[in-house]
C-alpha cells in the first residue's frame, strides 16, 4: 500500500471508482476535478502495482476551526483489509495539520461497514439528514470527531 497527494492525472481512475463505489449518486466529473485542484482541501490516492486502488479527501481550509471528510473509496476487493482506515488516518491527520478543532463527515445510514469504521477511529453520530441521499431516499448519519485532543483520536 502506497499513499500519494492525488493529481489531475488520477482523476480518470478516481472517478471510475467513484462510479462503481457511489453508482447512483456519484460525483460528477466537474466536481471531482474541482476538488483535486482546489487549495482547500487534499485528496490522496491509495496506489498498488501503479495502479490506484482507492482514494480519500478532506477539505480543510487552513486555519477553520472544522474540516470535512468529502469521501473515501476503494476497490471492492481491497476493502476489509486496513486500507479504508489508513486513509481515514492520513485524512485525519491531515486536517490536525491544517489547524481544524473539529471533523465533520457524512454517511450513508445503509452503510454499517463505514459507520463501524469511523465509530472506532472516535467519529460520533450528531445528526441525520433524512432521505438526503438520492434517488436512493437514505439517511445521512452526520458524524464528527474532536481533533482538540480530549476524545479525538492522537493516531
Amino acid at each position: 500500500m502506497s499513499l500519494r497527494t492525488a493529481t489531475g492525472d488520477d482523476l480518470d481512475a478516481i472517478m471510475a471508482l467513484e462510479q462503481a463505489s457511489f453508482p447512483t449518486d456519484a460525483w460528477s466529473r466537474t466536481a471531482m476535478s474541482a476538488e483535486l485542484a482546489s487549495p482547500h482541501g487534499r485528496y490522496l490516492v491509495d496506489v498498488e502495482d501503479d495502479r490506484v486502488v482507492g482514494y480519500g479527501g478532506v477539505r480543510s481550509v487552513r486555519g477553520a476551526d472544522d474540516a470535512d471528510i468529502q469521501t473515501i473509496a476503494l476497490e471492492p476487493s481491497r476493502r476489509g483489509t486496513g486500507r479504508g482506515r489508513t486513509l481515514l488516518r492520513a485524512l485525519i491527520a491531515e486536517a490536525r495539520d491544517r489547524g481544524a478543532r473539529e471533523l465533520f463527515l457524512e454517511v450513508r445510514a445503509d452503510n454499517p461497514v463505514a459507520q463501524a469504521l469511523y465509530v472506532s477511529e472516535g467519529f460520533v453520530e450528531i445528526a441525520r439528514r433524512p432521505r438526503y441521499y438520492q434517488p436512493d431516499d437514505v439517511d445521512a448519519i452526520i458524524m464528527q470527531l474532536n481533533l482538540r485532543g480530549e476524545g479525538g483520536t492522537d493516531r
